[in-house]
């Protein structure tokens, strides 16, 4: 059971400490910071069980609460009655936006792009990425459809069958609207086409699609069906959505400006806005995540398209709650939402950066395989041409039709170029039609055929 902070607190605990109890003055002292020794901007729930023996819970809390009230920054205004909401820059938000800003910008995926040999398309870069935020998105509000088949309905761009293969479909709709509108200001016309693409035909009696709540019944609950949050009001919430809008718009990119927000920043708290304000009937945390990647993809963080946050978030869905519970339980100190998402973000961070690694190392022992075990020299210098296309996932299918143009040569020469990549066991093909449709092997694959 999840213990909050006491309403009130000691206004001036270390007056309290010297007139009561002065010989634990020092031990009262050490605590007198916002992060523990290990830098962990730690809630009452868990700073509870760590008070050393002898010491006085509601001092302890209030020592730690004087120490973080002179270093907060305001960050955010919402809700009705109208909160702000404040922050301090924990180590983990400062590592987050330093790997975020070394590792996530567009140049930094044009120059991975680069290394591992793609130039042209940087969707087809780490594929499996991009579909794993809407697939991971859904699953965490209950979706059940597998991965493997939600996959597989992407690629093959099936039909839906379930109300959960729809909701998928819709999460990636959601994202790829995020992404085409990442160059236009926020509006509530924006939020509610997110939401609109992302729920409708699901079950639209339910959800509402692109609507403003406008009723107060609406409750969010835990796993035991605990009320754990109540929206504000439906009355003024287009307004209040008007204000966030504003907010996100304003510019808070002069780092000699007080005002600085870094992006990241910005993008969390506005995740967390629509998460607090609730706007529709349901589909809520959806459009939430889906407004972050549209603001880091708005500010030129375009490796996010890779980077999934929600398949780490489902993995620990109930700390995932705590923190909104936290940050609207402790004066809406945003610290702990911001600090959580960092943690998330920096671990899926690093497991686009390790997919990379991967994939780098991958190319290169198959490159180094190539030459040592003679098969590259066997091309000619058109089948070169094409299979380091196809290599490079620069085209995915070949026809001769294609081959031909591109190559300016005979149809005839186009199918025997790919015809004798077939023969070597570098491409398959399959007939979709009247025509024959060639591709790349997986490496496995290659590797496999010729050693047998």
């Amino acid at each position: 059971m999840m213990k909050f902070p006491p309403k009130t607190r000691i206004q001036d605990p270390f007056n309290c400490i010297s007139k009561n109890s002065p010989e634990l003055l020092g031990q009262y002292l050490e605590l007198f910071s916002p992060v523990d020794r290990k830098g962990r901007y730690l809630p009452f729930d868990e700073i509870t069980y760590r008070i050393p023996k002898g010491l006085d819970e509601d001092l302890v809390w209030s020592v730690i609460k004087s120490s973080r009230e002179k270093q907060l920054k305001k960050l955010i205004v919402i809700g009705e009655p109208v909160q702000a909401c404040h922050y301090y820059s924990t180590p983990t938000i400062q590592k987050a936006i330093s790997e975020t800003d070394r590792n996530t910008t567009t140049a930094s995926l044009e120059w991975m792009c680069n290394k591992i040999g793609e130039e042209k398309h940087l969707e087809y870069l780490l594929n499996d990425l991009i579909e794993d935020e809407a697939i991971s998105s859904s699953q965490l509000e209950g979706a059940a459809t597998t991965t493997k088949i939600a996959k597989d309905m992407l690629k093959r761009k099936r039909k839906p069958r379930t109300p959960d293969e729809k909701m998928i479909l819709g999460n990636f709709k959601m994202m790829q609207l995020s992404w085409q509108n990442r160059h236009k200001d926020l509006s509530v016309d924006l939020i509610l086409e997110l939401h609109k693409v992302g729920v409708e035909d699901i079950d639209n009696d339910h959800y509402y699609p692109g609507v403003l709540r406008n009723t107060d019944n609406v409750e969010v609950v835990d796993a035991d069906g605990n009320t754990v949050h109540t929206p504000p009001p439906a009355e003024g919430l287009e307004q209040r959505l008007i204000n966030l809008a504003e907010w996100t718009n304003q510019d808070h990119g002069d780092i000699d400006s007080d005002k600085y927000l870094h992006p990241l920043l910005k993008a969390i708290s506005l995740h967390f806005a629509i998460g607090y304000e609730h706007p529709f009937r349901d589909g809520n945390g959806r459009v939430a995540r889906a407004l972050f990647y549209w603001y880091m993809f708005k500010n030129d963080f375009s490796a996010f398209r890779y980077i999934s946050i929600s398949l780490l978030l489902k993995s620990a869905p109930v700390k995932y709650g705590k923190s909104y519970l936290y940050t609207e339980t402790d004066d809406m100190d945003l610290t702990y939402f911001l600090d959580y998402q960092s943690h998330i973000i920096l671990r899926a961070i690093g497991n686009f950066k390790n997919s990379y690694k991967k994939s780098l190392q991958e190319e290169s022992e198959f490159n180094k395989w190539l030459w040592e075990s003679g098969l590259y020299g066997k091309l000619n210098e058109k089948q070169k041409t094409v299979f380091q296309v196809a290599k490079s996932k620069r085209a995915l299918s070949f026809t001769a039709m294609n081959v031909k143009d591109n190559l300016n040569c005979s149809y005839n020469t186009a199918a025997t170029v790919l015809n004798g990549l077939v023969d070597l066991g570098l491409f398959e093909k399959k007939k979709l039609g009247r025509e024959w449709v060639f591709s790349i092997r997986g490496h496995d694959k290659i590797i496999e055929l010729w050693k047998n």
